[in-house]
């Protein structure tokens, strides 16, 4: 594993360290708003020494949960029986990392499927590209959404991903998409970077029900 691999990995653990203890206050019940969830994972992140967080902060509810990364829905009330959407790229030590995770609230068979099943799609996608040599950002983000199908939900995202590094990432020329798992970008994942380094990739998967008015998302670093 090389060194910046090594850093990511170890600043992902802590990532999931924070979830775990927003899971463990209790934090994700209805009777409460997504700003003010939002407020309470980030006093929560201060505790792990987080001051500042690479993207913006997302917690979505309910119908909430069907809308892309880049929309701004109006603040919602979390109800009984709603999925709920947590996505936060916190930066430990100068290392960013990127998690996303979806909770059902209740036990309603069709949330607790949609939330498996995002979570497994995750996984098959993880081991298929582990298994790549030459890829491309949109022969990857055409092969996630062909598996959203397969699963029987539509794709929610502009994106299935991007690349994450020491804060702040690499960053390319405005309308360059080289650096996101896009159906425009034609570049190599594999590619090194301009030092001839290995680039590091989050993998998100954002599947939707519209039918149902319900998505659901998982996100982390691809391995």
């Amino acid at each position: 594993m090389d060194e910046i691999r090594r850093k990511l990995v170890s600043a992902e653990r802590k990532a999931k360290e924070l979830f775990k203890a927003v899971e463990d206050k209790g934090l994700i019940v209805p009777g409460k708003s997504e700003k003010e969830l939002n407020d309470e994972v980030v006093r929560v992140a201060r505790d792990f020494f987080v001051e500042r967080f690479w993207h913006k902060k997302i917690v979505r509810a309910g119908v909430n949960t069907v809308e892309p990364y880049g929309s701004d829905p109006p603040d919602r009330v979390i109800r009984e029986d709603d999925l709920v959407i947590v996505d936060f790229g916190p930066v430990f030590d100068g290392w960013e990392t990127d998690l996303a995770r979806t909770y059902v609230i209740g036990d309603d068979p069709l949330k607790q499927k949609l939330k498996a099943d995002v979570e497994a799609a995750w996984s098959e996608a993880n081991a298929w590209y582990g298994e790549q040599r030459s890829l491309t950002g949109s022969a990857f983000y055409h092969y996630v959404t062909a598996l959203a199908t397969r699963f029987g939900y539509g794709y929610g995202g502009e994106i299935a991903g991007h690349i994450v590094g020491p804060f702040p990432h690499e960053q390319l020329g405005p309308g360059n998409l080289g650096l996101d798992i896009h159906p425009d970008n034609h570049q190599d994942m594999f590619a090194k970077d301009p030092q001839g380094r290995d680039r590091h990739w989050i993998l998100e998967i954002h599947f939707v029900d519209r039918a149902n008015r319900m998505g659901a998302f998982f996100e982390q670093l691809l391995t």
